[in-house]
């Protein structure tokens, strides 16, 4: 998991307050993550969960249909998340659930593990 996320590739903000992806170019603007905050809080309100840390992965491009648009042509393709409650399974169940509702992203591509 950790190689995966040392394997992500580095990016940078710009002075327009947009991330760059200084490998390829791509430019995302603050609405991931402002989506990512906004599940943060969501999650972190729900009872058992406690403190939450959210990363979501993006494609640009393609077909978006099945997924929740972030915005034209962008998709939600793996989340991951980091919370305190992560030790109850059904803690973990409805985290999941949750997100799977909310993104249309298959259970596979949910990972969520404990905060320590």
């Amino acid at each position: 998991m950790f190689l995966a996320l040392l394997a992500m590739p580095a990016s940078k903000k710009s002075e327009n307050g947009k991330t760059v992806n200084s490998l390829s170019g791509e430019t995302d603007d603050a609405e991931k993550t402002e989506l990512e905050e906004k599940l943060e809080n969501l999650l972190s309100s729900v009872e058992g969960v406690g403190k939450v840390k959210v990363l979501l992965m993006t494609k640009t491009g393609g077909d978006s249909q099945g997924f929740y648009s972030v915005r034209e042509g962008t998709e939600v393709t793996g989340v991951l998340i980091a919370a305190e409650g992560a030790g109850n399974s059904v803690v973990v169940q409805n985290i999941q659930q949750a997100v799977m509702a909310l993104f249309q992203v298959e259970a596979h591509k949910i990972k969520v593990m404990k905060m320590k």
